[in-house]
């Protein structure tokens, strides 16, 4: 792993500077969202009859994040060969999903210097663009690790008060499904977490005073206020 974050650190931050052209004119717009375990993929960005086979490669993570998501992140820089044209950019759009894993996620990510952006790539004319995406629940969490964050305006932010179900009763047809919450003691590791990441924990707070069963959205200024992400490079 160590070998596999050195490579991405040493090239980080000159080609996220570099991409931060395409990605900033990219067209965005409406799209559904994957709702299937994490999974990791490259994608090509620019214009392919502009730079052929040196253009940009970047990271898609697509999908919940689950508790595998961490090793399957690690498994997948180990078995690509990370060319000088592979950039330490990750975009991602995810429902949510393991708050644990998310934080281990997102650790991951600060450790590679990577910068993430919450989109999802499109192809049109044979060119790769960046579609709004979202980034739902414990997908922050893993957000909040990028060394780099960006949010597009398009592009949506929601939290909740974070939850698990536990199964009560005996395993024999009687038992049922009980949602539970977190205890103090998670919510704060969830606050200290966010302010090693230079996120204000009020996020972390805000979202345990927001109902389960819904999101609050971000706005643009909260985003910005809580020092979650900016909207552009």
């Amino acid at each position: 792993m160590a070998g596999v974050e050195k490579q991405m650190v040493g090239r980080s931050v000159l080609r996220i500077v570099a991409l931060a052209g395409a990605v900033a004119s990219g067209f965005f717009m409406t799209t559904g969202a994957a709702s299937a375990a994490m999974s990791f993929r490259f994608a090509q960005a620019g214009d392919p009859q502009t730079c052929g086979v040196k253009c940009p490669q970047i990271i898609v993570a697509e999908g919940e994040i689950v508790e595998q998501t961490p090793r399957d992140f690690i498994d997948f820089l180990r078995s690509q060969k990370l060319g000088k044209n592979v950039y330490a950019v990750v975009l991602i759009n995810s429902p949510g999903g393991r708050v644990v894993a998310s934080m281990e996620f997102g650790r991951l990510l600060r450790r590679a210097g990577a910068a993430v952006v919450v989109a999802k790539p499109v192809e049109a004319g044979g060119e790769m663009r960046f579609a709004s995406g979202r980034c739902y629940s414990a997908c922050v969490y893993a957000l909040m690790g990028a060394k780099k964050r960006v949010v597009p305006p398009q592009s949506k932010v929601g939290i909740h008060r974070m939850f698990l179900y536990e199964r009560v009763g005996q395993y024999d047809g009687t038992s049922k499904l009980t949602k539970t919450f977190a205890q103090d003691e998670m919510v704060n590791k969830l606050g200290d977490y966010a302010g090693l990441m230079g996120v204000s924990r009020e996020l972390v707070y805000t979202a345990e005073k927001t109902p389960s069963e819904t999101f609050r959205l971000l706005t643009p200024s909260e985003i910005r206020r809580w020092h979650l992400a900016s909207e552009k490079f």
